[in-house]
């Protein structure tokens, strides 16, 4: 795992304990759907159809979207079980996600 993989997880980990962070598949669609989104990341071992359904859904609402990290390092990072996705609200967070 590259440096900026743990950086990646590190300010996921910073989104969960600011409040900044939802997880869980239909918690993510609804804030999407809210347009109470800065970024969406997809673990890159969900499956096939997750993938399909929040990048369609990103796009639709103009949402930077991401497929990072595995479905257990995703949860482990927010402090929970595994994840195959995770929303921010922050943009400030967001933005250092996506770099």
């Amino acid at each position: 795992m590259t440096k900026d993989d743990e950086r990646k997880y590190t300010f996921l980990g910073f989104a969960q304990k600011a409040g900044k962070a939802v997880s869980g598949e239909n918690t993510v669609e609804a804030k999407i759907k809210e347009k109470n989104a800065r970024c969406v990341v997809v673990a890159a071992d969900a499956p096939d159809d997750a993938k399909e359904k929040f990048e369609r859904l990103a796009r639709r609402y103009h949402v930077p979207f991401l497929i990072f990290g595995e479905k257990n390092r995703l949860g482990a990072a927010i402090g929970k079980s595994p994840r195959n996705v995770v929303l921010i609200s922050d943009k400030n967070i967001a933005g250092q996600i996506l770099q």
